[in-house]
């Protein structure tokens, strides 16, 4: 058995013979000695075009095929993974797949879903777009996009623009009657200039992603965004240290929802790694805020009928009018709590599953992002964050940033150079949302506000 159908796949799907090869592979697992087996199949296929001041730069065209074999002896799990999908390699595979598993430590969490918890038929998330762009449209994308960015007054060099596609069949099946098909797609567009001259030099960018290519922004608008946000950098000030409100922008304000995903992933919660380890159930934001995590939201970057394990994917409020509701749990990391899996298991082939969110997204307030800021006499209006400071134990926060400082509710002029520091516990009871919300990234939020956070300047 080479599994030759699976490479197929992507051209001439034939889901049900590749998915009887995977089985096939657990089966010979099975037969050599594993108490249980399951195995995921990635099939994945890229092109990517850059381009820098009017000339394409770049052409990068990849495609790759990996299967991870996982195996159980008793509470041993052990997992292999390779690129060959010759008969004789996957006999190799499964060989040494049950050495490992021999000699590891026990794990009294690890398993595989129960028969009556894996997933029936699949929801239509409809992130497959079957179109593959060519090399020519994607370099005219990208053109057009720096080109735009170029245009801008103000605007003097360019650190270049990518247009880029990606799609991924991923095959899941297990001796536990798991066997799920599922195929996903990316287009991406970014671009990053520079504005002003000499050490007076600012730097910008704007980026997207979709499913469709047809949902993605005008390259022509994306270039011209991005050019004037590097133009309305120049010339910044250092900030006054103070304890004022801060705004985070839409790009910025999505950090946030990592930092909530983070602490909320039941393997912190299980170690105890977690400031809200305690919180389940607790109102850690105020009411009007409410954060969901949908797998099953149509065109979503991250959506997944199932998760890793064969679950149903199910869209859950992870913060329900202020009130923490759920974990982010995959079976090893419920069964160390206590609780039920809710289906967030994510995997590669050669790792074991972990929890994680899909299409993570604040909802959006009910006032636009000039109207929460309009009574702020003076504050900060965050842009753009650099590093990763915050400590997941404490939830202590101090990140570096760049913005506009407010003055009477409206963006006076620019700053650099400044940092922003808080602690997420204080910050999420204080934090107010917008209007605004488009989903852009996979991690969305609308324009935020958190008052009395200290920035730090001169």
């Amino acid at each position: 058995m080479g599994l030759t159908s699976i490479v197929g796949l992507p051209e001439e799907p034939s889901a049900a013979a590749a998915l009887d090869d995977l089985n096939g592979l657990i089966q010979r697992a099975l037969a050599a000695g594993a108490e249980a087996a399951d195995a995921e199949l990635v099939h994945a296929r890229s092109l990517a075009v850059s381009c820098r001041l009017g000339k394409q730069e770049t052409l990068e065209r990849a495609e790759s095929t990996e299967i991870g074999l996982r195996v159980f002896l008793g509470r041993r799990q052990a997992i292999v993974s390779t690129s060959d999908l010759s008969a004789d390699a996957l006999g190799t595979l499964v060989e040494r797949a049950l050495a490992v598993a021999a000699c590891v430590p026990e794990d009294p969490f690890c398993g595989l879903a129960a028969p009556h918890e894996v997933a029936g038929d699949a929801v239509d998330v409809d992130a497959f777009c079957p179109a593959e762009p060519t090399v020519e449209s994607l370099s005219a994308k990208a053109l057009a996009c720096e080109a735009a960015a170029l245009d801008v007054v103000g605007v003097t060099n360019a650190e270049g623009a990518e247009a880029s596609w990606g799609m991924d069949v991923i095959l899941l099946a297990g001796s536990n009657g798991m066997a799920r098909a599922h195929r996903r797609s990316r287009h991406g567009l970014s671009v990053s200039v520079l504005a002003g001259a000499g050490t007076a030099m600012e730097r910008d960018y704007d980026s997207a992603a979709a499913v469709y290519e047809d949902d993605l922004p005008a390259a022509a608008a994306l270039g011209r965004t991005a050019g004037e946000r590097a133009v309305r950098r120049l010339h910044p000030r250092k900030a006054t240290t103070a304890k004022v409100p801060v705004v985070y922008e839409q790009r910025a304000a999505r950090s946030l929802l990592g930092h909530l995903a983070m602490a909320i992933n039941g393997s912190a919660v299980a170690r105890g790694t977690t400031f809200l380890k305690d919180r389940l159930g607790e109102l850690i934001f105020s009411p009007e805020i409410t954060i969901t995590d949908d797998p099953l939201r149509r065109r979503g970057l991250r959506s997944r009928p199932f998760d890793a394990e064969g679950l149903a994917a199910q869209p859950m409020d992870l913060v329900d009018q202020g009130r923490l509701t759920a974990w982010l749990l995959d079976l090893r990391s419920a069964r160390q709590l206590g609780l039920a899996s809710n289906g967030r298991a994510t995997r590669g082939p050669s790792s074991p599953p972990s929890p994680s969110a899909s299409n993570l997204y604040l909802a959006a307030g009910a006032v636009t992002p000039q109207e929460l800021m309009a009574d702020i006499r003076e504050g900060l209006l965050v842009s753009e964050l650099i590093g990763f400071g915050v400590n997941g134990v404490t939830g202590d926060y101090s990140r570096g940033a760049s913005g506009y400082w407010i003055v009477n509710g409206e963006p006076a002029y620019p700053v650099s150079e400044v940092t922003v520091s808080g602690n997420l516990i204080d910050m999420f009871a204080r934090l107010s949302a917008a209007s605004d919300l488009t989903f852009r990234y996979g991690i969305d939020a609308p324009t935020v506000r958190i008052d009395g956070m200290t920035v730090a300047g001169r």
